[in-house]
């Protein structure tokens, strides 16, 4: 079976800083010159991760998001230990989310506060009785999510909400829906930036037989290609067997520990708005558009969100080559 989580990419804080930095000085670069609606992702991404940052570095916040019938609420309850999410077959069956939290509420009130799940629907891991048996999963903020196949159209946007604030989300699949298109191509394939916050499970897999287990996973591990999330960990899940969760929860419990799955997710939203912004950069200067100065800023400003050498270079380049083309001369290396 293959390794739960990568984890050999570490994301330093302030290198994360410095490229939101960017981003901001990017967008001082374009205003007034680029439709704001255009704008909108970055601004957002700017927004939401200054809010994150500055709340719980100690939490982790982890989302079980599935289709009705995956299990999803039975695998948050067998996470948990304790029934905390109803269950059921009729849909929708989790109309909001419901939220446990691996150690004292308090500490993780705030974030839970950002992240819109209510008080009545916060729970709390944490017993005498557990001994160090929790230990592992401390400081792990783990959310039920909606049904995103909901038939309400509110529990679908809730999901989609929700979807953009949490730092890892573990996609629930079952065997019999497993390859619905509504899953990979409304959402898994939408998360091909955040691979090292992307997990799959295969739940209720002792509903197949032994020998049908490992064609189903290649199968689902060949969907998950196509989506572009090669390589991020897919494991085998049995709600109803303590020794079922044992993979998934080792691979949570070396999540926690890390510290690592905030900024990544941060770093994946950064990434994808540096890709959408790009066009902007690569497009021919308008000829009401910035001046020389302005546009060597916003190119500077791109390639520090860029946050890869070459990928720097490599904007400011072109914009060189581009720029001297339209003005008839070079445009000035700094």
């Amino acid at each position: 079976m293959r390794e739960a989580f990568r984890g050999d990419q570490r994301v330093d804080p302030d290198a994360l800083i410095a490229r939101l930095d960017a981003v901001r000085r990017f967008l001082g670069a374009v205003d007034g010159q680029v439709p704001d609606n255009q704008l909108v992702a970055a601004h957002t991404v700017v927004e939401r991760a200054g809010t994150r940052l500055a709340l719980s570095r100690d939490h982790t916040v982890v989302a079980l998001a599935g289709a009705t019938g995956s299990g999803k609420s039975s695998l948050f309850n067998a996470l948990a230990r304790m029934d905390l999410s109803p269950v059921g077959v009729r849909r929708p069956t989790t109309g909001v989310a419901h939220a446990c939290v691996w150690g004292p509420l308090d500490g993780a009130s705030r974030l839970l506060d950002w992240i819109g799940v209510l008080p009545r629907h916060r729970f709390v891991r944490e017993s005498p009785l557990d001994g160090d048996d929790e230990s592992g999963l401390h400081g792990l903020v783990l959310l039920d999510l909606p049904d995103f196949d909901s038939v309400q159209r509110t529990h679908r946007l809730e999901v989609d909400r929700l979807l953009g604030l949490v730092d890892l989300v573990v996609w629930v699949v079952d065997p019999q829906k497993y390859a619905d298109r509504v899953i990979h191509t409304g959402y898994l394939r939408e998360f091909h930036r955040h691979r090292d916050v992307t997990v799959v499970v295969l739940n209720q897999a002792d509903r197949l037989p032994p020998a049908e287990l490992p064609r189903v996973l290649d199968d689902l591990r060949r969907l998950l290609d196509a989506d572009g999330l090669g390589g991020v960990p897919l494991l085998p899940t049995v709600a109803v067997d303590p020794a079922g969760l044992d993979g998934l929860r080792a691979a949570l419990e070396r999540t926690v520990a890390e510290r690592q799955a905030a900024l990544r997710r941060l770093a994946g939203d950064v990434d994808a708005v540096v890709a959408e912004l790009q066009p902007l950069v690569a497009a021919e200067p308008p000829r009401t558009g910035p001046d020389e100065a302005s546009s060597r800023e916003l190119t500077r400003a791109l390639a520090g969100a860029a946050g890869v050498p070459a990928v720097a270079e490599a904007v400011e380049s072109a914009y060189r080559h581009r720029a001297g083309g339209t003005t008839g001369w070079p445009v000035p290396v700094r």
